[in-house]
């Protein structure tokens, strides 16, 4: 997930450094809750410490902006940069992912201390940025969102591992809903265009915008529920071997998959609030592209393909739905919009668009050397800060990833 920023609507410096202030702040919101063991512990190596978080993001805007863009700063730690840098090759060596967890220290505290140095740094130097150093604190703002719902999604998989099951944050008990009927949507076929538009800030794998053809097809009118995925298991899903792709069926077998990440057999499921029954309204979460494609084939269907879906969710408010807005618990919630709730497998590998060039420089490793071997998610999850995504966003894991907020949406040939 990267790069080819482009300053907010209004290009505005203010705007932006409102939207720095308040992206840095709802970070160390997060963190409130955690101690530093908490805050250390990497749970798995694709996981990392929210610890890290915190000082990735840190470094990010203390080597491209301040580093790069503002004379005579001086790093508040020259350690931190072998530390914290995550696979940027062009700033050379540095720590390695699986041992994140290793790091007790630095500690919490001195992480923080280290945010307020950079952030005054930045505050100061703010009226004097570039263009250029003004696009990276847009591209700064983003990437930290990312890393937003990526310590949410690695404290819950962190939790999810001590026996005491942990609460990171409280939630209000689940209202009863009754499920939303689901129905199919024709979608267009013929020659449509996807990609970023070119009006507001959008990554570099998102572009160029271009033109693809459209088969008759039809998209679902809502996600697929709890109740629904409870259906598929009890049916025989992960048993039965014709649903699945072939590394999926091995898979599944291997790790013995049985039911959503999270999942319990007494009909409750882990969450950020500790352990709650699963509510059968609310979009299926933590699922796998393997799952998600093997229950699409159970249902008869199939998963939307990324310019099917992108093109059936243009003309939708991205500012609507089930987002993070605050610091504190998140879950899937019944009754959302297009986006929110949980990201959205599609059909599609996570490819270069016709005509893609990486963003020059070091943040040009952020997207296009990740085009192989990942799957396409579109929309958002109750863990992505509220105006982050759009409809030509593109989110992108591996076929087994599932610890992220990873739902679906079917698909039917017309």
């Amino acid at each position: 997930m990267s790069t080819a920023p482009i300053l907010d609507g209004t290009g505005r410096p203010d705007d932006l450094a409102n939207r720095l202030r308040a992206t840095r702040a709802l970070s160390l919101d997060l963190a409130v809750p955690l101690s530093d063991a908490d805050a250390t512990v990497q749970p798995f190596p694709d996981a990392s410490p929210a610890k890290w978080h915190l000082a990735h993001t840190t470094w990010f805007f203390e080597t491209f902006i301040l580093r790069d863009h503002v004379p005579g700063y001086q790093a508040h730690d020259e350690r931190f940069a072998y530390l914290f840098n995550s696979y940027y090759n062009a700033e050379g060596e540095r720590h390695a992912r699986p041992k994140r967890g290793m790091l007790s220290r630095p500690t919490l505290d001195q992480i923080r201390d280290w945010r307020a140095s950079v952030d005054q740094a930045l505050e100061k130097a703010f009226p004097t940025l570039s263009t250029q150093a003004l696009e990276l604190v847009e591209l700064g703002i983003n990437h930290e969102q990312q890393h937003q719902e990526l310590l949410l999604t690695d404290i819950l998989a962190t939790f999810a591992e001590n026996p005491l099951e942990p609460a990171y944050a409280k939630l209000d008990p689940a209202a009863c809903h009754a499920v939303e009927p689901l129905s199919f949507h024709p979608g267009r076929s013929g020659i449509v265009e996807i990609g970023a538009t070119g009006s507001g800030f959008a990554f570099d794998s998102e572009g160029p915008r271009h033109r693809v053809f459209l088969q008759g097809h039809a998209i679902a009118s809502r996600k697929v529920t709890n109740g629904e995925w409870a259906d598929f298991i009890a049916g025989g899903g992960y048993s039965t071997s014709s649903l699945w792709l072939s590394e999926g069926w091995d898979w599944v077998q291997g790790e013995g998959i049985r039911a959503p990440l999270y999942w319990h057999d007494d009909g409750s499921e882990f969450t950020l609030a500790g352990r709650r029954e699963i509510d059968r309204a609310a979009p299926v979460a933590h699922v796998s592209f393997f799952e998600a494609d093997a229950f699409a084939r159970w249902a008869g269907a199939r998963l939307p393909t990324e310019a099917e879906w992108e093109d059936f969710a243009a003309g939708a408010d991205p500012f609507l739905g089930n987002q993070l807005d605050d610091a504190g618990a998140v879950l899937p919630t019944p009754g959302g919009d297009i986006f929110g709730d949980a990201w959205e497998w599609t059909g599609s590998a996570y490819l270069a668009f016709p005509g893609f060039a990486p963003a020059e420089g070091a943040v040009g490793e952020y997207n296009g050397k990740f085009m192989c071997g990942q799957f396409v998610l579109k929309g958002a999850s109750c863990a992505t800060p509220r105006g982050h995504s759009r409809a030509s966003y593109r989110n992108f894991f591996p076929p087994s990833a599932r610890w992220q907020f990873t739902g679906l949406r079917l698909a039917k040939d017309n």
